[in-house]
C-alpha cells in the first residue's frame, strides 16, 4: 500500500538545504508525460508521468518522492500547487506512476515537478519543471472545418494556407493542427518547431492525428502572419480515406492564461491558399513512391510576409470529410538526425552524375546548383544499389527541379522521402561532394538508447548493420519494411524485429501509434491485415497478422505499461477467435485469402511453401500467441482466461507433434532449422524427445555447413530457441560465415543495412537492399553475449537478469541499455577461467546476477562470499564489480 507522509513545503526545502552541506544531492531528470517530453496535448485525462533519478558516484536508492502540479509554472513554488501536491510518498518507482493529482477536466495545461528521497532521509532539489496538455474536446475539434486549395484554380497537391491574427497580449498562444497529409507550420517568416513529414502514419478511413504547437517564441506584437504548408503524403486519390486530390486540414489557435482558454481563429473559407511550386510524383503504392517536381519560379523566396504578397492567393475551399477518429499524436514526429556529404561524385557524361552516400539511409538529399538558367531541368533519381554494369537501379524514386535562373538555388524535399545510397542526377554540367548534404531522417527517439562491443570485430559489424538499419526503417511513428519499395507496416517484419528493436532504442511511443493503426484495420469478425497502416493490399501470413499479440505483449515486457495489452486484450481475443474458425480438426489450415505464408525469405535451396513446413510454422506461431495469451490473461487478472489459453495451447502442442513429427529420423515436418526450432521453443516437443529434436537441429546445420538457412521468421525463433537454452556456440558459429548465406557474406559485399533477401548480389537486384527481414538477430547481442534480460514478472527492466553467455573466442564485452530507469550497463572480460564483471544498475532497478553451478565463491565489491543454493546474487542501483570463476566448455 502507498504510504502518504504530509509534509509542509517549507520544511522540505530546508531538508534540500542540509542535504545540499553535505554530500552532493540526486538529480531528478527526464521527466516524461505518457513516455513523451513536455507533450501539449494528450490523448487523456489521467496520463502516466515517469521520471529518472541520478544519484553520482555516492550512490543511493530511491524510497519516496513528492510530486507537485498546477495549472501555473509560477505555482510550483511556496504552497500554491492547485492539482497536485502528494506530499512525501514512500514509493521507490519512477516509471509509469498513475496521475496522483485532482481529475483533469477539459482542456488544460499542467506543470509539474519531482523530488525524492533516498534511504538515508536526505531529499534531492526539485526537478526542472515539465509540462503536459489534455486533449481537446470533442466538440473543440468540430468548431473548425477542413479546407484545402481549390482543384479547379491549379495544382492543390502542396498548398499554402495563409491567416493573420492579431496578438496584444501575454500567455501562451497554442496551434492545433489536424492536417489530412503532411503539414509545415511557419508564423511571421520562421518555421515552428524541428518536425518534419508530420504528422504520424495512421489508417487514414479511420484516425487522424492533430499535433500542438506553441507559437509563443514566434510572436510579434500586433499583426501575425501564420502559413501552413501542406503535402499529400499518404493522402491522395486511390488511397483509403482521400476525398480530395489535394491535402486538407482543420486548425484552431486559442490563448492559454490564467488556466482560460480563448479562441483566436480556426479554418474557415476566410483563410487564404495559394500555390507553394511544389507539386507529387508517384501514387504511393507498391514501388510508386516517386518524389517531388519543384518549380523554382513559383516557390517562394522566403516565408517572410512580402515574399508570401508576391504569390497569386485565392480563398480557400472548405471540403466534407467523412466521420473517422481524430485524435492527438502519441509518439515523437520525424526529425534530421544526422548530415553528411557524399563520399564521391563520378561523372556519367557531360551532364550526368552519380553521388555516392557512403552508406544507405532513409530522408533527403540537399543539393545547391549554380549557373542554371531559368527553365532548365534537372533529375534525381535514387537507389539502394547498382546493379553489376555499375549503374543506378531503377527503383521509381525520382524528383525533378525546375530552375528559376537564380545565381545559386537549392534543391530539398519537402514532403516526400527515399531510401537511398546513389543518387542519379541529370541535366547539370558540374558537381562536386561540396554540393550535396544528406539529411537522415526518423522517428525522434533518442539514437543512442543502446551500445554493444565485443572482443570480435565481425559481431560489432552485424550489430552495427542491424542497429543503424532499424534506425533507417522507423519513420512516421512506424516500423517500416522498407523505406522505398512498399513502405509499409508490415506485422512479419513487426513480430521478427520488435524483440531487437526495443531492446535498442526507447520506442514505446512509436508502437502506441502502430498498434493504434493495427486495431483500427480489424474487421468485425477478427480478421487483421498483414500490415498496418493497410493503405494498399499485401500479402504475408498469421506471423503477420498476429502482430498485434506479439508487439503488444513485447512493450509490456519492455516498457511496463500494462494499459497498451489491457486495451488491445480484446482485439487479441478476436484474432484468435477468427483463427480458430479456421481450424477446424485442431490445426489452422488456410483460411479464405490467397495469403498463407509461413517462413519467408530464406536462402536458395530451401521450399518455404511447402504445405508441411507452412501449415508447422504457422501453428507453432499459433502455440506461442496462446501462451503470451495467458501470460496477458493474468496479469490483467482474468484467470478463467489464462486456464482457457493454457488449455487450448496445450491441445494445439498435442497436435502439432501427433501431425508433423517423424519418430524415425527425429524431426518435424522437413527437417529444416525451423521446422525443428519451432516445435522446441514453442513447447510442442514433449521433455523425453527434446535432445534428439536438438540434435537434429544441430546436424541440420551442419548439412548446411554451419550457414543461417532460414528466413524472417526462422531468424527469430532460432535466436530466441538459443538464448533460452544457453546455446551461444551455435549462433557465434553461423555469423561468422563469410560465404553466402549470412550477414558477413552482406557486409563483404558492401552492405550497410541489412538485404530483403540473402541471394547472391552479383546476380539479382530486383529487390530492397534496406529491409526489416533478418534483423531479429540483434536481441542475441544484448541477451546472449551482452547477458542483459528483462524479467517477465517484474517488466519494464524494474528486474533484470545479469547472465552472459560467451562463444569460445570472445574475451570481452561492453553492452548498455537506457532502460525505463536509467543507463544500465554490463561490461565484462573473461581472463582464463576468471570472469570479471562490473555491473551499473539504474535506480528503482534489481539485478540478479547467475552464477554458474560449478562456481564456488564469487567476490562482490571487493567482498568474498560462498555461492548460494539459487546460485544467484542480487543487486541494486549502483556500480558493483562482481568476479567468479568461469566454467570451461
Amino acid at each position: 500500500m502507498t504510504k502518504i507522509i504530509n509534509l509542509s513545503l517549507p520544511v522540505l526545502l530546508i531538508a534540500c538545504v542540509v542535504v545540499n552541506c553535505s554530500l552532493p544531492p540526486a538529480t531528478v531528470y527526464d521527466l516524461r508525460c505518457e513516455n513523451l517530453t513536455n507533450p501539449l496535448s494528450i490523448d487523456n485525462h489521467a496520463p502516466y508521468l515517469s521520471w529518472r533519478t541520478n544519484f553520482g558516484k555516492t550512490g543511493g536508492k530511491p524510497v519516496a518522492y513528492q510530486l507537485l502540479a498546477a495549472t501555473d509554472s509560477t505555482r510550483l513554488r511556496g504552497d500554491r500547487a492547485d492539482l497536485c501536491n502528494t506530499g512525501k510518498v514512500a514509493w521507490p518507482l519512477s516509471v509509469m506512476v498513475p496521475w496522483p493529482g485532482k481529475a483533469l477536466q477539459g482542456r488544460m495545461l499542467v506543470y509539474w515537478c519531482v523530488r525524492v528521497w533516498d534511504e538515508k532521509g536526505k531529499v534531492s532539489p526539485w526537478s526542472k519543471t515539465a509540462c503536459f496538455g489534455t486533449p481537446l474536446s470533442e466538440s473543440e475539434l468540430q468548431e473548425a472545418a477542413y479546407i484545402g486549395f481549390p482543384e479547379k484554380a491549379g495544382n492543390p497537391q502542396s498548398p499554402l494556407l495563409r491567416k493573420s491574427f492579431e496578438w496584444n497580449d501575454d500567455g501562451k498562444c497554442l496551434l492545433y493542427v489536424n492536417s489530412l497529409g503532411y503539414q509545415e507550420v511557419y508564423l511571421n517568416g520562421k518555421k515552428v518547431g524541428e518536425q518534419i513529414l508530420a504528422p504520424a502514419v495512421t489508417q487514414m478511413d479511420k484516425r487522424s492525428l492533430y499535433l500542438a504547437y506553441d507559437l509563443s517564441p514566434y510572436l510579434n506584437r500586433g499583426s501575425n502572419d501564420l502559413v501552413l504548408w501542406l503535402g499529400q503524403g499518404w493522402y491522395r486519390p486511390g488511397l483509403p480515406g482521400a476525398v480530395y486530390e489535394g491535402p486538407l486540414v482543420k486548425a484552431r489557435l486559442d490563448r492559454y492564461r490564467h488556466a482560460q482558454w480563448q479562441a483566436l481563429c480556426q479554418t474557415d473559407t476566410s483563410w487564404q491558399a495559394a500555390e507553394s511550386g511544389f507539386s507529387s510524383i508517384g501514387s504511393w503504392q507498391w514501388q510508386q513512391f516517386g518524389g517531388e517536381r519543384v518549380d523554382a519560379s513559383a516557390v517562394p523566396a522566403n516565408m517572410s510576409a512580402s515574399a508570401l504578397d508576391r504569390l497569386k492567393w485565392r480563398p480557400a475551399v472548405a471540403v466534407q470529410v467523412p466521420e473517422h477518429a481524430v485524435s492527438p499524436q502519441m509518439t515523437e514526429s520525424n526529425h534530421i538526425t544526422e548530415t553528411f556529404q557524399p563520399v564521391g561524385v563520378k561523372k556519367l557524361s557531360d551532364s550526368v552524375w552519380l553521388a555516392d552516400m557512403g552508406k544507405n539511409m532513409t530522408g533527403w538529399a540537399k543539393i545547391r546548383f549554380a549557373g542554371l538558367r531559368k527553365g532548365q531541368e534537372i533529375t534525381m533519381e535514387y537507389s539502394d544499389q547498382l546493379d553489376g554494369n555499375g549503374t543506378i537501379v531503377h527503383q521509381e524514386q525520382k524528383d525533378t527541379y525546375i530552375a528559376s535562373g537564380a545565381k545559386e538555388e537549392l534543391f530539398c524535399n519537402k514532403f516526400a522521402y527515399h531510401g537511398f545510397q546513389y543518387i542519379r542526377i541529370s541535366g547539370i554540367a558540374s558537381l562536386s561532394p561540396d554540393d550535396i548534404t544528406a539529411c537522415f531522417i526518423r522517428t525522434g527517439f533518442g539514437g543512442d538508447a543502446s551500445s554493444f562491443q565485443c572482443s570480435d570485430p565481425d559481431m560489432n559489424a552485424i550489430h552495427d548493420m542491424i542497429q543503424y538499419t532499424l534506425q533507417c526503417l522507423s519513420l512516421g511513428g512506424i516500423m517500416v519494411d522498407c523505406p522505398h519499395l512498399e513502405r509499409l507496416g508490415y506485422g512479419g517484419d513487426g513480430s521478427a524485429s520488435t524483440a531487437t528493436a526495443q531492446t535498442m532504442f526507447n520506442l514505446s511511443p512509436l508502437y502506441t501509434n502502430w498498434l493504434a493503426a493495427w486495431a483500427d484495420c480489424q474487421h468485425d469478425d477478427g480478421w487483421l491485415p498483414y500490415a498496418a497502416p493497410y493503405p494498399y493490399w499485401c500479402g504475408g501470413g498469421p506471423y503477420y497478422s498476429g502482430f498485434m499479440i506479439t508487439a503488444s505483449w513485447q512493450t509490456y515486457l519492455n516498457y511496463g505499461d500494462t494499459r497498451l495489452i489491457e486495451k488491445y486484450y480484446p482485439a487479441m481475443q478476436r484474432w484468435l477467435d477468427y483463427v480458430e474458425k479456421y481450424s477446424p480438426n485442431g490445426l489452422l489450415e488456410p483460411w479464405p485469402d490467397k495469403w498463407y505464408l509461413g517462413d519467408w525469405a530464406g536462402p536458395d535451396g530451401l521450399d518455404q511453401t511447402d504445405r508441411r513446413t507452412v501449415d508447422l510454422v504457422n501453428n507453432s506461431f499459433i502455440s506461442t500467441s496462446y501462451r503470451m495469451m495467458e501470460k496477458i490473461a493474468l496479469r490483467l487478472g482474468k484467470n478463467g482466461d489464462a486456464q482457457r489459453y493454457d488449455t487450448a495451447n496445450e491441445r494445439l502442442k498435442k497436435k502439432i507433434h501427433e501431425q508433423f513429427y517423424d519418430h524415425d529420423r527425429h524431426l518435424y515436418a522437413t527437417g529444416s532449422q525451423i521446422d525443428l526450432a519451432f516445435p522446441l521453443l514453442a513447447g510442442v516437443t514433449p521433455p523425453h524427445l527434446v535432445a534428439e529434436v536438438t540434435q537434429s537441429l544441430v546436424r541440420e546445420t551442419e548439412n548446411r555447413k554451419g550457414h543461417l538457412a532460414c528466413g524472417l521468421v526462422g531468424i527469430p525463433v532460432l535466436t530466441e530457441w538459443a538464448i533460452r537454452n544457453h546455446r551461444p556456440d551455435f549462433i557465434y558459429g553461423m555469423l561468422k560465415k563469410k560465404d553466402y548465406p549470412g550477414y558477413l557474406y552482406m557486409i563483404e559485399n558492401g552492405a550497410t543495412t541489412t538485404w530483403e533477401h540473402w541471394e547472391n548480389w552479383k546476380t539479382s537486384w530486383s529487390r530492397s537492399r534496406i529491409h526489416n527481414c533478418y534483423n531479429g538477430i540483434g536481441l542475441w547481442f544484448y541477451q546472449a553475449i551482452g547477458g542483459i534480460r528483462p524479467d517477465e514478472d517484474e517488466p519494464g527492466y524494474r528486474k533484470i537478469w545479469i547472465d552472459p553467455q560467451i562463444p569460445e573466442g570472445v574475451t570481452w564485452s561492453k553492452t548498455s541499455k537506457d532502460t525505463p530507469y536509467g543507463r544500465l550497463s554490463l561490461d565484462w572480460t573473461l581472463t582464463g577461467h576468471t570472469l570479471e564483471l562490473s555491473l551499473t544498475v539504474p535506480p528503482g532497478s534489481v539485478a540478479c546476477v547467475v552464477l554458474p553451478g560449478q562456481t564456488s565463491e564469487y567476490v562482490l565489491n571487493g567482498k568474498k562470499s560462498a555461492n548460494n543454493r539459487e546460485h544467484i546474487v542480487t543487486v541494486e542501483n549502483g556500480l558493483h564489480q562482481i568476479t567468479y570463476s568461469f566454467p570451461s566448455k
